[in-house]
């Protein structure tokens, strides 16, 4: 990401050290991840310590300190969901991108994660790609819908 992408982000905040989360949560959603150049920069703009921002940075789920691919795939694993074949569609999104929970795969396309609850039980089993929530998938829907964001 470029230096005057992540100051004019900073600007908009007038470089005001309680914006902190919500600077890195704008870099997040462009970039996909925070590397450690983008934390040291965005620390010494708000004048904030590199420490504090790396606890902050590692501490909420949000953030990324790794590359993430250009399609987040969450899949819900909450109760619901699993009843109804959620370990299913979690075998199906692995085989078709080649990666597990907590990858991205070589071409950046998609990072893979797994969460407790998505908060929409009655369409089970659920999977979350960029925001966009599709449900009641069967095995065979969740190929085309991967196939979809290619």
């Amino acid at each position: 990401m470029e230096i005057e992408k992540i100051d004019q982000i900073i600007d908009k905040h007038q470089s005001d050290a309680s914006a902190l989360i919500q600077v890195l949560l704008e870099i997040q959603s462009e970039n996909h991840w925070l590397p450690k150049e983008v934390l040291e920069h965005v620390s010494d703009r708000l004048q904030v310590p590199i420490t504090r921002t790396m606890h902050i940075a590692s501490f909420y789920k949000a953030f990324s300190l790794v590359p993430k691919g250009r399609n987040e795939v969450h899949i819900c694993m909450g109760t619901a969901c699993h009843v109804r074949g959620a370990k299913r569609i979690l075998e199906t999104v692995e085989d078709f991108t080649g990666i597990k929970p907590g990858e991205t795969d070589v071409d950046m396309k998609f990072s893979l994660e797994t969460v407790n609850c998505l908060g929409c039980c009655a369409l089970g089993p659920v999977v979350e790609i960029n925001g966009k929530t599709h449900g009641k998938l069967t095995v065979s829907e969740t190929s085309e819908v991967l196939k979809s964001y290619e």
